[in-house]
């Protein structure tokens, strides 16, 4: 009876990840998961780690901001990610998730900022477009052009017909999936940015904030917008064989592959680094990874993973997350996240 007690608790410590014998002897590695845009910064920093530490280098997959998330939130154990990555913040609704499938301790990590890019093929010219013009390509209803404060099914075909400066070629987006934490952003910060022109839109986040989120965050679907995925690399390449094209990622893709691609400038700021640094680009975003504080001591490595990420070789301005697009944070943001991850401080549990 005794043997079978025992047994049955070490398999209880293995399938909740607390026993850090039994969790090294299931899973040697790191795993990791979440955002697209993150995830060149943390392979960067995975195979670094790989290199320098006795440590095998970490796992990481692609699936998206609200993809990885979701698999983060779905338990403690070593059958579940330790980390993911997220360019957004962590939802209160994704908090309360986490926290009913028992994942209790999460450290909050911004690692730095991005610009959103809409970019086209360097075989036709540069975009100059407005926020204004954003949100008139693209949202599923807009403003009546004859006037009033009625909104109508997005007419606009061309991008002449949004703004009559701008190129007469159809209107072609390829860009993320709503489980994107791109989408996210893009959606809030350009498209949002766009509708608050209009003066009867803005007055609606007074009046009535839900139908003014719908009006300013709902892409259409007549076919101007086309979900590409959670591969970026894709969308490079589809922009590149079809100069019409106009695709949605982080700024590291375009500075990645500067010889193919261009990135519009957006209310008359370029979308380069130093634009994005001092913000002058209007669409940017911070970058965060999130710690399973569960996780720490039963997973080799992740301490060593962690230092790593916030060195200032890695994500200080001079260091070789910089050269790889990432925009670092000021000093004091960094020295306010490394020591939240040398003490492990979690965010607050509803």
């Amino acid at each position: 009876m005794f043997r079978k007690t025992s047994l049955l608790a070490a398999a209880m410590l293995l399938s909740f990840g607390l026993g850090s014998v039994d969790a090294r002897s299931s899973r040697n590695y790191i795993s990791i998961v979440g955002s697209s845009t993150v995830y060149p910064f943390a392979t960067t920093v995975a195979e670094q780690f790989g290199r320098t530490t006795p440590y095998k280098t970490p796992k990481i997959e692609s699936t998206g901001s609200g993809g990885g998330l979701k698999l983060f939130c779905a338990g403690v154990g070593v059958e579940h990610p330790d980390i993911t990555n997220a360019s957004r913040a962590i939802k209160s609704s994704e908090v309360q998730k986490c926290k009913a499938n028992g994942v209790s301790g999460i450290v909050e990590v911004k690692i730095g900022y991005d610009g959103i890019i809409l970019a086209n093929s360097k075989k036709t010219q540069p975009l100059k477009l407005t926020r204004k013009d954003i949100f008139m390509a693209l949202a599923k209803d807009v403003p009546d052009p004859n006037g009033g404060e009625k909104l109508i099914p997005n007419p606009y075909r061309t991008w002449k017909d949004v703004n009559s400066s701008l190129p007469d070629i159809k209107i072609e987006v390829l860009g993320p999936p709503p489980t994107s934490g791109t989408r996210d952003a893009f959606v809030e910060l350009a498209m949002e940015g766009g509708g608050k022109t209009f003066d009867f839109i803005k007055a609606m986040k007074k009046t009535d904030k839900k139908r003014y989120k719908a009006v300013c965050h709902t892409i259409r679907e007549d076919g101007a917008y086309v979900e590409a995925g959670e591969n970026d690399n894709l969308i490079v390449q589809k922009l590149d064989a079809n100069p019409d094209a106009v695709g949605i990622f982080g700024f590291s893709f375009l500075d990645q592959n500067a010889d193919k691609i261009q990135g519009s400038f957006v209310d008359g700021a370029p979308p380069t680094f130093d634009a994005i640094a001092d913000g002058k680009y209007p669409v940017s975003r911070p970058l965060f990874f999130y710690v399973k504080k569960a996780h720490v001591e039963a997973i080799p490595g992740i301490k060593d993973y962690l230092a790593e990420f916030t060195s200032e070789k890695a994500w200080g301005p001079e260091g070789y997350l910089a050269e790889k697009g990432m925009i670092p944070m000021p000093e004091n943001e960094r020295k306010k996240f490394y020591k939240n991850v040398q003490t492990l401080q979690t965010i607050p549990m509803p």
